[in-house]
């Protein structure tokens, strides 16, 4: 028998009990009797729990209850704390930085994105610059953040929170959240040094914040864009992610093998086609400065051919690319996000004709796919939201301190 097992379980209880309650206050306010009816504990249990949620910050009473039809006056009812450890969210873009707070709700406190251009540019000062982005909206949100997850545009590996590969900024190898904390002690007077860092894939953060914030189903396919091309896997309500952390590379699945070279190394990558460059080239826009996706957005709307062909063959190769994950996965929906949500109207006829003719073997309908309404928004608030969540799945540790 293992010495002590008896109190280790007894906390171990305690702490899933903490979650059971808070889950059942995110999901909607109630009263303590209906949070006795919605966990199953009993009423000194749960009176026990939500006193020490409440004075962990966690919860807070907002009103009366609904009333619930029963005789009597109904009870007050408890919600997650508005001024309670919320999420910090960061991004690493190729031509941008951004930060957000959300408070336990999700609501976004504090929202903002910084053009630079960041390719090339040494770490140091990238990280430099998200530190002071990062302290600034922490300073104007007001709350604490319970911890902070980083958006990146490229896979990340095994080792925690380094960057395997970012093309598209010249990195690899890079242990981004070790030097991100290095940057986070050198501005600001709140210690964000010291909270948890998570370091994650910025097309995998945009599936999971459509997975949450946009009602999707448990299975689907987000398709999003910035300079390079990714895709978010999530199958049975769960982000697939493959055996080494790498499922979702679409921007690099062939598209035409005997294509152009990629500076992956390949040939006829769907980038090579569908990706930033690419698609400005088409449109004979190669080197002009700003916004890729407004600047295209804005030609086509007022009727530019040849952007509006340059868009209608990225719409094609991302058709081809759809199609095989479809095949491969059997998704729900496949949903265009990031960069792509904006450019949508004159990427999905071509797309939808693809998908028509290459899915075969399963049935296939045009509003499978669909568009993003967070659009490139979706990565950084599936940073800071992840933090929420993670403080409602485990609220033992605050209760702790």
């Amino acid at each position: 028998m293992r010495v002590g097992g008896g109190p280790a379980s007894q906390q171990g209880v305690r702490r899933a009990n903490l979650a059971l309650v808070l889950d059942a206050i995110a999901s909607a306010p109630r009263s303590r009797a209906e949070l006795v009816a919605a966990t199953g504990l009993t009423r000194a249990a749960v009176s026990s729990l939500v006193d020490e949620l409440t004075t962990a910050g966690l919860v807070a009473e907002c009103g009366p209850a609904a009333p619930s039809g029963k005789v009597g006056r109904p009870g007050t009812a408890l919600t997650l704390a508005p001024d309670g450890p919320g999420g910090l969210g960061g991004e690493i873009g190729v031509a941008h930085l951004a930060a957000c707070v959300v408070d336990l709700r999700g609501d976004v406190r504090q929202w903002r994105r910084l053009a630079v251009d960041n390719r090339g540019r040494p770490v140091e000062a990238v990280l430099a610059d998200l530190a002071g982005l990062l302290h600034d909206v922490v300073d104007r949100a007001g709350t604490v953040p319970a911890g902070l997850a980083l958006a990146v545009p490229g896979p990340v590996g095994a080792a925690e929170g380094t960057v395997v590969r970012a093309p598209n900024l010249g990195w690899s190898d890079v242990p981004v959240a070790a030097g991100l904390r290095t940057a986070l002690r050198t501005v600001g007077a709140i210690d964000l040094a010291g909270l948890p860092i998570d370091v994650e894939n910025e097309a995998n953060l945009g599936g999971l914040a459509e997975l949450w914030l946009a009602g999707r189903p448990d299975d689907f396919c987000h398709l999003s864009a910035e300079a390079g091309i990714g895709a978010a896997l999530v199958v049975g309500g769960r982000l697939l992610r493959g055996a080494g952390g790498f499922a979702g590379e679409l921007g690099h699945v062939p598209v035409h093998p005997d294509g152009p070279d990629c500076p992956c190394g390949a040939r006829g990558c769907l980038e090579r086609y569908a990706g930033e460059r690419a698609v400005l080239e088409a449109a004979g826009l190669a080197g002009v400065d700003g916004d890729w996706v407004v600047l295209l957005a804005e030609r086509a709307r007022a009727g530019d051919a040849k952007v509006r062909d340059a868009l209608a063959g990225a719409g094609t190769a991302l058709g081809i690319a759809a199609a095989g994950a479809v095949s491969l996965l059997d998704p729900a929906e496949v949903v265009l996000g990031g960069g792509y949500a904006e450019l949508a109207q004159w990427l999905l006829p071509a797309m939808r004709r693809e998908l028509a003719g290459r899915v075969t073997v399963r049935p296939w309908a045009d509003e499978r796919l669909t568009v993003s309404p967070l659009g490139r928004r979706g990565p950084l608030l599936g940073a800071a939201v992840g933090v929420v969540r993670s403080v409602i799945a485990d609220p033992g540790r605050f209760a702790e301190d």
